[in-house]
């Protein structure tokens, strides 16, 4: 009884191979999945997450910039109205 038969043995053995090529495939599937997401995006041209967050942060950066700058021309144009002319 505890010989099986090799009937058993080559229906385990194509169960197995079976298992092995759908495991490729899957493999293979995945794969092509990703190449075509990544063609698909790099046509679109867009841009990776952490590229956006760096433009995010100089566009932060020069926004501030430009508002300090902005603030100090108005102060510099409110003391020059303040003077009497000299001329």
């Amino acid at each position: 009884m505890t010989d099986r038969p090799k009937f058993f043995d080559d229906i385990a053995g194509v169960a197995g191979g079976a298992l092995s090529a759908l495991n490729g495939l899957r493999e293979e599937l995945a794969a092509l999945v990703k190449a075509r997401v990544e063609e698909t995006l790099t046509r679109l041209d867009l841009v990776r997450r952490e590229e956006f967050e760096v433009v995010a942060e100089l566009a932060r950066r020069a926004r501030a910039e430009s508002e300090a700058l902005a603030a100090r021309v108005a102060a510099l144009e409110a003391a020059a109205a303040s003077k009497p002319d000299a001329g």
